[in-house]
């Protein structure tokens, strides 16, 4: 087996042939985050991502993807934002980790959102990722909806009902390919981040162009999809996120806060769910971690796989002591309620404070 490392500008059309033939060779539920033109578009902003290109025999059998940072640390290509992370591998075809992360020049490669078939034997923890699965066709998904979340089905029917009496029609746009509009999206997500306290994504320029530069793909295998809900003529929520040709990923989900009390994320959801049926879409995948609306909505769960590769060198060590022990002290505040209710409620009262700083 040879593995050899090129930046993703050197990848030509075999090589993309190559890596789409084996997502297409997998079990068809391909994940938009290990498509080959992700990797592209992340290199374009960011200048230390490398594809290990593995063969067998001179026929290449797989891609592995990755962010080399300083000290030999490795990341999965634009990590943090990553719903789905890996090698893309024929079928049969196993890495033995030392060897690959030698080839890569890393002393070691982290991950949390990790397939759970691979390296299982340096996973740390396990997370569900909650989905949307219309693999039997929207109206399946609606009826088992109805059976299981009833109160949270018929609650956003009424509310739907009156925010168009309230503030004009109600109508749905999916597939919007006009930057303004993803602009107020955006927006709306920054402000989110800031009123509860999280770290601001798109104060990081490179991401903020990272997501204009994925609305302008489009292919049949890979796109970028940004949707909007309006009430009248004004644009109430919405979603930006990445699709294969089955699976939609959920990515940057945000609403215009003045119309909160009309719950627009969960008719904006279910309005989009019923246009990815339509277009072929057979899951929406939206992504690890606890959020109401994902437990409203979800009817069924994949599983993804937190921990890290590493070789006994100095720098892997180092990154241990201070990575993994301050991970696990996060995971354990996420799943527990206990810890959890305080831990959000003080993040909010420091996205208050801190928005109210700059208000002043």
């Amino acid at each position: 087996m040879k593995i050899t490392v090129i930046a993703a500008s050197d990848l030509g059309a075999g090589e993309l042939d190559a890596w789409r033939a084996l997502l297409g060779a997998g079990p068809g539920l391909v994940n938009p985050f290990l498509c080959p033109e992700f990797t592209v578009a992340v290199a374009r902003q960011r200048p230390y991502v490398r594809i290990a290109v593995i063969e067998d025999g001179g026929r290449i059998v797989g891609f592995f993807p990755f962010e080399r940072h300083r000290f030999g640390t490795g990341k999965p290509v634009g990590a943090g934002l990553t719903d789905a992370q890996g090698a893309v591998l024929a079928p049969g075809v196993e890495l033995e980790p030392a060897r690959l992360l030698s080839a890569c020049g890393l002393s070691v490669w982290e991950f949390d959102h990790l397939r759970p078939d691979q390296f299982p034997a340096h996973h740390a923890s396990r997370h569900p990722s909650p989905i949307i699965d219309l693999r039997g066709g929207y109206d399946a998904y609606l009826a088992h909806l109805t059976r299981t979340s009833a109160k949270t089905y018929w609650s956003t029917a009424y509310k739907e009902r009156k925010l168009g009496r309230d503030a004009g029609e109600v109508r749905h746009d999916f597939g919007v390919a006009d930057p303004a509009v993803l602009g107020t999206l955006l927006d709306w997500k920054s402000r989110q981040y800031q009123r509860t306290g999280r770290t601001d994504r798109f104060a990081q320029p490179w991401i903020t162009r990272l997501v204009h530069d994925l609305l302008r793909v489009d292919t049949p295998g890979f796109a970028g999809v940004l949707d909007m809900l309006y009430a009248g003529d004004r644009p109430v929520a919405g979603h930006f996120g990445l699709r294969s040709d089955t699976v939609l990923a959920g990515w940057f989900p945000a609403y215009d806060l003045a119309f909160a009390r009309y719950s627009p994320g969960l008719i904006q959801h279910l309005a989009m769910a019923r246009e990815a049926a339509r277009a072929g879409i057979l899951v929406v995948d939206m992504g690890r971690g606890d959020k109401e609306y994902k437990d409203k909505l979800k009817n069924g769960e994949f599983e993804v796989a937190e921990g890290r590769l590493a070789r006994p060198t100095v720098s892997a060590g180092l990154h241990w002591v201070r990575r993994t022990p301050l991970r696990g002290l996060r995971n354990t505040v996420l799943s527990s309620p206990r810890l959890l209710r305080p831990a959000d409620r003080m993040l909010k009262a420091y996205g208050r404070l801190r928005t109210g700083l700059r208000g002043s």
